[in-house]
């Protein structure tokens, strides 16, 4: 019996997204990797600095691939360009496993983290153009999903290999494994089927139509909404040839599209005043500061409405957590102080971060611009999470050295002003078609409404309340 439309599009999606395991444990596995004495012995024993800069090297190479990854997909298709990511980070990979230095680790970061650049970025890219509109949404979470995945195996494999293995295979083995999600997803990501949009793109329009049936109808060429969503994209595909002629100067000369860049920018970095980045890759020494030792730490790590909470909460979570480790520093011997510090870093990145920030960063730049301009938009606030991931774990170090528990400040107050500022500024998107945010935007900003090519209820526009300073729908 064959498996349902919906059920292959979304193992198709359900594969691509292995890239962002690597992503996740990458990211997670320099956490058990850093404590190892044998590592530190033969990179030289890193000071803060160096340190800052191993863990910041990856996301230096990942803000790196943005300037060509969207030029590669459009060129070269997007399982190509996901076959390159690949073998990049396999190359990256490699060369971290068998570093004999540390001018070796830092090019091997900075290689894997152009590969990680590149799927994080075309993962999504890949599933949204193969989606059914009933299950895009879900489908291009995964890539969320998928990196919490790898982030919680690194913890498990971090704690075994600290525990279980000793001299060099102890923080080269848990390199070395990175590179097993990434081995499949290579072999097999020409067997999937080509993105239908790279296909009109590139004036293929029967082999799209053909890629459409069997997405959506078994092979159905003529089924209804195979033939109505063929004619719907070659009809973007045309519009956009026309208004991607100039997108550069629609995205910062339009007021709305410069506020939408400005929030999509401010966004990025503030995910990482939420300091779930700096928990992830320094938590051996946050836990260290309050009396819990390395081998306690890992063995812990292995157990727009949405969006203002989940600041105003992370905020919370860091003022009593800051609080504890002021009264209670490494040496009081207060046991339930640690874990109540415990529980409110888990609280972060668990509850926090995962539920409410984390998928929403991502999700929230994507839907705010117009087909115009979204891929060179998404590109600049893709570029905005590296940078501010790296701002992150380059500082972190020397901050810890220096000012200690009140490092800790910066984060309590930081998610408390992110939480004001999106609830100032930050407009409710939810259920309003992709085609039609352009007449939302614009009536926020209070410039003149445009009528897009392309719209999806052409019979519904919005305007702005003056007297309520919000925007309503009006036949």
């Amino acid at each position: 019996m064959p498996i349902s439309p919906k059920v292959y599009t979304w193992l198709c999606g359900f594969f691509a997204a292995l890239g962002s395991v690597t992503f996740g444990y990458d990211l997670g596995i320099i956490a058990a990797v850093l404590p190892s004495e044998d590592f530190l012995t033969t990179m030289g024993n890193p000071d803060a600095t160096a340190q800052g800069l191993i863990v910041g090297c990856l996301l230096l190479g990942a803000f790196a691939s943005n300037i060509y990854v969207g030029s590669l997909a459009d060129y070269a298709g997007r399982r190509v360009a996901i076959l390159i990511g690949c073998l990049v980070f396999l190359l990256g990979g490699a060369v971290q496993t068998g570093a004999q230095n540390i001018k070796y680790l830092y090019g091997g970061r900075f290689c894997a983290g152009m590969g990680i650049g590149m799927l994080a970025m075309l993962a999504p890219l890949y599933q949204a153009e193969i989606a059914h509109p009933s299950i895009r949404g879900r489908l291009t979470t995964l890539q969320q999903f998928m990196l919490g995945i790898g982030a919680l195996i690194a913890s498990f494999i971090g704690y075994g290999c600290y525990h279980g293995l000793s001299g060099q295979a102890q923080w080269r083995v848990p390199l070395g494994i990175q590179l097993l999600p990434a081995l499949p997803l290579a072999f097999f990501v020409l067997l999937l089927p080509e993105s239908p949009r790279y296909l009109a793109m590139k004036g293929r329009d029967q082999e799209a139509l053909f890629v459409l049936g069997r997405l959506h109808a078994h092979g159905d060429i003529t089924d209804p909404f195979v033939v109505s969503e063929h004619r719907e994209i070659l009809e973007q595909v045309k519009v956009e040839a026309e208004e991607t002629r100039n997108a550069w100067t629609q995205l910062f000369t339009i007021k709305s599209n410069v506020r939408r860049l400005i929030l999509g920018i401010a966004i990025q970095f503030s995910i990482q005043m939420t300091g779930v980045s700096t928990i992830q890759y320094y938590s051996p020494r946050i836990y260290a500061s309050i009396g819990i030792d390395t081998s306690t730490t890992l063995g812990l790590q292995s157990g727009n409405s949405p969006f203002i909470w989940g600041n105003a909460l992370s905020g919370l979570t860091f003022v009593i957590g800051t609080i504890i480790i002021a009264l209670f520093p490494a040496g009081s011997n207060n046991q339930n102080a640690a874990r109540a510090f415990v529980a409110m870093t888990w609280l972060v990145v668990q509850s926090v971060f995962s539920a409410c920030c984390g998928p929403l960063s991502w999700a929230i730049p994507v839907e705010m611009f117009n087909s115009a301009t979204r891929a060179k938009a998404t590109a600049i606030t893709s570029s905005a999470a590296w940078i501010s991931n790296f701002m992150i774990a380059q500082v972190s170090p020397p901050a810890f050295d220096n000012v200690g528990w009140r490092f800790y400040l910066v984060f309590a107050i930081c998610g408390f002003s992110n939480a004001l500022f999106f609830w100032a500024f930050l407009p409710e998107t939810k259920g309003i078609p992709l085609e039609e945010l352009d007449n939302y935007f614009d009536a926020r900003a209070g410039g003149e409404l445009r009528q897009g090519k392309v719209q999806a209820r052409p019979h519904i526009t919005y305007v702005k309340d003056d007297e309520k300073d919000n925007i309503v729908m009006v036949a």
